[in-house]
């Protein structure tokens, strides 16, 4: 029975990356995946560099995660994100403080995306595997809304460059629909009045309102 629930899990995340792929690459992107991170790195980088311990247990946007889990999951996520570029088993879990791992975590992603090949590479993903290119665009993606996640929790500004938000938020309404699954991405919600376009791309992956959610 779990060779054949295992082996359902694998066909559906290959029919959901073959979707993902498809759908990315309809929409194509003028910003290259290598200059988005290079703009999301210091917005992020600032946010992050805000945040003090008292905050940890702040809620945010992001479903059911408190700060400390929103940086765990990002800590995490580009360790595992670093090995897939790299055509490397992921690393096993650690309880590494995920406010002091960050920076070398997310260092470390950064170096696996821009190494040579690494964009080329087909790479395992949880949505089945995917061009480089592609996945790496999702990697921005992720990055850039929980960075939000952060800023609204904590009550800082957030300001990423408005080109690399345009060119997320017309990769995430290309690639979305096929992966809400009510956990990883909710069902759209309606920006409030006068949003900013953060603001309306959070929306879109289902996040609400900070006051929704206290």
């Amino acid at each position: 029975m779990a060779e054949l629930l295992e082996a359902g899990l694998d066909r559906e995340a290959a029919e959901r990356g073959a979707s993902v792929a498809a759908h990315a690459h309809d929409e194509g992107g003028r910003m290259d995946p290598l200059t988005q991170l290079d703009q999301l790195a210091p917005a992020l980088a600032g946010v992050v560099s805000g945040i003090g311990r008292d905050d940890l247990g702040r809620p945010t946007p992001c479903n059911r995660f408190a700060v400390g889990d929103v940086l765990a999951h990002m800590v995490g996520g580009a360790r595992q994100f670093a090995a897939a570029f790299r055509g490397e088993a992921p690393p096993p879990d650690t309880d590494d403080d995920a406010l002091d791992a960050f920076p070398s975590a997310l260092g470390d992603l950064a170096s696996a995306v821009n190494a040579p090949g690494a964009l080329e590479r087909t790479v395992a993903t949880p949505f089945g595997d995917l061009p480089g290119e592609t996945f790496a665009r999702f990697v921005v993606l992720d990055g850039l809304v929980h960075g939000w996640d952060l800023a609204t929790a904590t009550g800082q500004p957030y300001e990423p460059p408005d080109d690399l938000v345009a060119e997320v938020d017309a990769f995430a309404r290309s690639i979305l629909d096929p992966l809400r699954d009510g956990d990883t991405f909710g069902d759209s919600v309606e920006p409030t009045a006068g949003a900013t376009p953060i603001e309306r791309l959070a929306a879109f992956t289902g996040r609400r309102p900070l006051v929704d959610v206290r």
